[in-house]
C-alpha cells in the first residue's frame, strides 16, 4: 500500500509542475536556510564540549562588591591555585594559564612568533587535548620544559618528531621539547595555543605575585568524583578576604567550563545569559523560516482543492476511509519535502563557502556523522508532516456528494484559515525585517560614536627584545624617515584595558567607597600620537619636567570621581607611589563602544610598558611607511621579526559579534521574504484562475487592467497590513529587551515599523502584480467559453 502512495504523489507531483516547482522551490530555500542556521547553532553550541572530564571542570571566578553592584571576573589571584590543590581535599587538579607570545627559534635559521600559554602540570591531564607524543602526566613536571603543536613542531623542525629537541625563547632560554600536542580545535576557548610551558618556570624565579587582592589569572579546577560544587563553593567564598583581612571584598565561586561560552555574562553576581540569547534567538529564526516554507505549501495545497475534490468524492465513494486520505496526503507531502531536501542539500553544498566567508566563521558538514544525517531524515520528515497536515486535514473532509457535483469547497470554510496562515507567514518575516533594522541602527550608531581620539592610520608594536633599551633610538629614527609623525611608549593598545585597580586613593575619598579605575602608562607624547584632547594641564613630559617619572594623566570620569575642583598638582596613591596630575583629558573609548566610560589614570614612566603607539604619516603611502618602519626595527631588535597592529582595526574587531548578528538578520529576513514572496506569487496566481470568469465580465463591462489589477491585490495587502500591526509590537518587545543589554543604544523610531511595512507591502504588490496584469490582459473570450 505505502509503495503505490508514494507512486500516486510522485505522479502527481509530475502532472502539476508549476506547482511542484513553487512548492519544491519554496520548501527547499527554507530547509536550505533552517540547516544553514542550523549548522551555525552547532559551531556555537560545540565551543569544548570534547573534553572527557568536562563535567568536572570549572573556572575560578570572583564577584566583586563595588559602590553596592557586583562585578562578575573570570580571574583569581595568581597564588590561589597552591592554596586551592593543598588545602581543599574535593580539588583533584589545578592549573594557571597564562597567555604570553614569544620568538620562538631551532637554534638555527627558523624564526618565529608564536603564541602559547604558561600552565601547570595539571593541564594535560585535566583537559582532553590529544598528545600525539610525551607523557602527558609529566611533560609540564618541569620548568624550563615545552610542549609544541603539530602545526608549531612542522614550522620549527619539518617533522613530528621533536621529543628530546631544544627550542630557543626569545634570545636566551632554551627550553627541551617533551610533548607534541595534536592541534587544538578551532571550537576551543583555548584555539589561540601554539606551545605551552610549565608554570614551574615562573615559580623557581620568584615571579610568582603574592597579593591575593590582585584578580588577574585565569584559574581551572578538576574536582574529584562526586563532589559537591555547592559545598566547595561555601568554603572557597570567603578565600581572598580571609587572605586580606577583609579589606579585597570579593567573594570567590566555581563557574563550570561547560557553560562559559554560551552564558558568560553576569548580572549583580548571578548568571544572565550570553551568547545563549543569541541561540536561542537564530533557533527560532530557523523555525520561522521552516514555517514559512510550509505555509506556501499548505495554502497553494488548499488552493488547488478544487481540483482535487472530485478525486477525494471518488476515494469515499470506493469506501477509503478519512484516515486513509491523510496518509495519503501526508505522504505525498513528504515526497514533495524529500525532493526539496535533496535540492536543499545541493543549495547548502554550494552557500557554504561563502556563508563562512561572510561570517568569518569554519562551519563544516561531516557528511560521515550519522548523527547529522538523521537531523536530515528528521527535518524533512518534520517538514513534510508540518506542511502537509492542515491540507491532509482540509482535502480529505470533503463530503463525497459535494466533490462529485464540484461544490465542495465554500468560502466560508476554507478562506479564514488562509487568511490565518497567510497574515502568520508576513507576522513572522516582517518580525525579521524590524529586528534587522533595529540592529543594523544600534551597531551604525555605536560605530559613529565619538570615540576621543584619531585612530586613522594609529599603528601598535608590542615591545620585545631589545626594544625596551633602543627606544629612544628607535623613535628618533623613525620620526627621521618620515615614516612617523609621532612616536609614544605606552602600556597597551588604545583600546584595550590591562590594568585596573580598587585600591587607589586620593584626599578626600570616602573610605567605603570601591570604584574601578582603569590604568594605563606612558613615557610621553601620548596625548599628541593618539589625538587625544587635553581640556586641563599638559601631557607627560620627562625630558622637559624629571618629576613626570610619577607625574600621571587622569580623564573626565576620574574627575568626577575624585570631585578635584582644581586637579594640577593633586596627588592620587597606588601603594608607596604618590602620583601627581598633571593634566586631564576627555573621555575616550578604551574599551566596549557599548559600554559607558570608567575613570581612568594614565601614569608616568615609572609604571610598566608594552606598546610602542606610532603615528603614521598619511603624506606618504602606507606601504611605503611599514617598510620603512621595518627597516628601523630591523635594525635595533634584529633577532625578532616586524609585528604590528592598527587601532582601527582593532576598534572595528569589538563590532563583531553585533556584525555577525545583523548579517545573519539580514540574510534570513531576506530568505523569509523571498519565500513568502513565492507562496504569495503562486497563491495569486490559483485566486486569479478560479475568478477567471469574473475578470472576463468586468473587462467587458468596461473594466481597465489598472482597476481589475488592484481589485486582485487589495485582499493581499490587507493581509499584510494586518501582519505588520501583529509583528510591530512583537519586534518592539523582543528588541527593546535586546538593546537593554546596552549602556549606549538607540531608541526604537516609528519610521521602522513603517520602513518595514511599506517594504512588505510594495514587495507583496509586485509580486501579485506580476500574475494579476497577466490575468487581467487575458481575452475575456476566451475566459468566459463554457467548459
Amino acid at each position: 500500500m505505502i509503495p503505490s502512495l508514494f507512486k500516486i504523489g510522485f505522479r502527481n507531483l509530475v502532472r502539476k509542475k508549476s506547482f511542484s516547482i513553487l512548492n519544491i522551490g519554496g520548501l527547499a530555500i527554507g530547509m536550505a536556510s533552517a540547516m544553514l542556521i542550523l549548522l551555525w547553532i552547532q559551531l556555537q553550541i560545540s565551543p569544548d564540549r570534547f573534553h572527557v572530564k568536562l563535567a568536572r571542570l570549572y573556572e575560578v571566578w570572583s564577584n566583586d562588591r563595588t559602590n553596592g553592584t557586583i562585578r562578575s571576573l573570570g580571574y583569581a589571584p595568581e597564588i590561589m591555585a597552591s592554596s586551592l590543590k593543598k588545602d581543599y581535599p574535593e580539588v583533584e587538579e589545578v592549573t594557571r594559564i597564562g597567555w604570553t607570545r614569544n620568538l620562538l627559534s631551532d637554534n638555527g635559521e627558523r624564526k618565529l612568533m608564536s603564541t602559547g600559554a604558561m600552565v601547570d602540570p595539571g593541564f594535560l591531564t585535566m583537559f582532553s587535548f590529544p598528545l600525539l607524543r610525551g607523557i602527558k602526566e609529566t611533560a609540564m613536571n618541569e620548568p624550563y620544559s615545552i610542549v609544541l603543536t603539530e602545526k608549531l613542531a612542522r614550522a620549527l623542525f619539518n617533522t613530528d618528531d621533536v621529543v628530546g629537541k631544544t627550542v630557543r625563547m626569545g634570545v636566551n632560554g632554551n627550553y627541551k621539547v617533551t610533548g607534541l600536542l595534536k592541534d587544538i580545535p578551532f571550537n576551543s576557548q583555548f584555539a589561540y595555543i601554539e606551545c605551552i610551558f610549565s608554570y614551574k618556570e615562573r615559580a623557581l624565579e620568584g615571579r610568582i605575585n603574592t597579593d591575593w587582592s590582585n584578580l588577574q589569572t585565569p584559574t581551572f579546577v578538576l574536582l574529584k568524583p562526586n563532589s559537591s560544587l555547592e559545598r566547595v563553593n561555601s568554603k572557597i567564598k570567603d578565600l581572598v578576604a580571609q587572605h586580606t583581612h577583609g579589606s579585597q571584598k570579593t567573594e570567590e565561586f566555581l563557574y563550570p567550563v561547560s557553560k562559559l561560552w554560551l552564558y558568560s555574562e553576569f548580572q549583580n553576581g548571578k548568571p544572565s545569559g550570553g551568547r545563549i540569547t543569541i541561540v536561542r534567538t537564530f533557533g527560532i529564526v530557523a523555525f520561522s523560516i521552516i514555517l514559512i516554507a510550509c505555509i506556501n505549501f499548505m495554502n497553494l495545497s488548499t488552493a488547488r482543492s478544487e481540483q482535487r475534490a472530485k478525486e477525494v468524492g471518488i476515494r469515499k465513494v470506493a469506501g477509503a476511509l478519512k484516515s486513509s486520505l491523510i496518509f495519503q496526503f501526508l505522504i505525498e507531502s513528504i515526497v514533495i519535502a524529500f525532493a526539496a531536501g535533496l535540492i536543499a542539500l545541493i543549495l547548502l553544498a554550494l552557500c557554504l563557502p561563502w556563508f563562512n566567508q561572510l561570517l568569518g566563521a569554519q562551519i563544516r558538514v561531516d557528511y560521515g556523522d550519522v548523527y547529522l544525517w538523521g537531523a536530515y531524515i528528521a527535518l524533512i520528515l518534520f517538514t513534510g508532516v508540518l506542511a502537509g497536515s492542515y491540507p491532509a486535514f482540509f482535502l480529505s473532509g470533503f463530503k463525497p456528494i459535494t466533490a462529485l457535483k464540484g461544490k465542495a469547497f465554500y468560502v466560508n470554510a476554507w478562506i479564514a484559515p488562509r487568511k490565518v496562515l497567510v497574515v502568520l507567514q508576513f507576522t513572522c518575516t516582517i518580525f525579521l525585517i524590524i529586528c534587522t533594522i533595529t540592529i543594523t541602527q544600534q551597531i551604525k550608531y555605536a560605530q559613529n560614536r565619538n570615540m576621543g581620539y584619531d585612530k586613522d592610520q594609529l599603528a601598535n608594536v608590542y615591545l620585545y627584545g631589545e626594544m625596551e633599551k633602543q627606544f629612544d633610538l628607535i623613535k628618533k629614527d623613525l620620526l627621521e624617515t618620515g615614516a612617523a609623525l609621532s612616536v609614544a611608549k605606552v602600556q597597551a593598545p588604545m583600546n584595550s584595558n590591562w590594568s585596573s585597580s580598587l585600591d587607589l586613593s586620593w584626599e578626600g575619598k570616602d573610605p567605603t567607597s570601591q570604584t574601578q579605575i582603569n590604568q594605563y602608562s606612558e613615557a610621553g607624547g601620548f596625548v599628541q600620537t593618539s589625538g587625544l584632547q587635553l581640556i586641563q594641564g599638559r601631557d607627560i613630559d620627562i625630558k622637559a619636567y624629571p618629576a613626570d617619572s610619577t607625574a600621571c594623566v587622569i580623564n573626565e570620569s576620574a574627575l568626577r570621581l575624585m570631585n578635584f575642583k582644581n586637579p594640577i598638582g593633586e596627588l592620587i596613591y597606588d601603594g608607596p607611589i604618590s602620583w601627581h596630575v598633571v593634566g586631564v583629558i576627555k573621555d575616550y573609548i578604551q574599551e566596549s563602544p557599548y559600554q559607558s566610560i570608567k575613570p581612568m589614570i594614565i601614569k608616568g614612566p615609572k609604571d610598566w610598558m608594552g606598546v610602542i603607539l606610532i603615528r603614521l604619516n598619511r603624506k606618504g603611502p602606507i606601504n611605503q611607511n611599514l617598510a620603512s618602519m621595518e627597516k628601523v626595527f630591523k635594525r635595533y631588535n634584529p633577532a625578532y621579526p616586524f609585528e604590528y597592529s592598527f587601532t582601527d582595526q582593532e576598534y572595528a574587531a569589538k563590532f563583531a559579534d553585533e556584525l555577525q548578528i545583523g548579517k545573519l538578520a539580514f540574510l534570513f529576513a531576506g530568505l523569509a521574504l523571498f519565500i513568502s514572496c513565492v507562496g504569495l506569487f503562486g497563491l495569486a496566481a490559483y485566486m486569479a484562475q478560479r475568478r477567471i470568469k469574473e475578470i472576463g465580465v468586468r473587462k467587458i463591462l468596461g473594466a481597465t487592467v489598472f482597476q481589475i489589477t488592484a481589485l486582485l491585490s487589495l485582499d493581499f495587502i490587507k493581509w499584510v497590513a494586518l501582519a505588520l500591526l501583529i509583528a510591530s509590537p512583537i519586534a518592539w518587545w523582543a528588541m527593546h529587551n535586546w538593546l537593554n543589554a546596552y549602556y549606549y543604544r538607540i531608541q526604537i523610531q516609528w519610521w521602522v515599523f513603517a520602513l518595514a511595512g511599506i517594504l512588505s507591502m510594495v514587495i507583496a504588490s509586485l509580486t501579485v502584480a506580476f500574475e494579476s496584469i497577466k490575468t487581467a490582459n487575458a481575452n475575456p473570450v476566451k475566459s468566459l467559453r463554457s467548459e
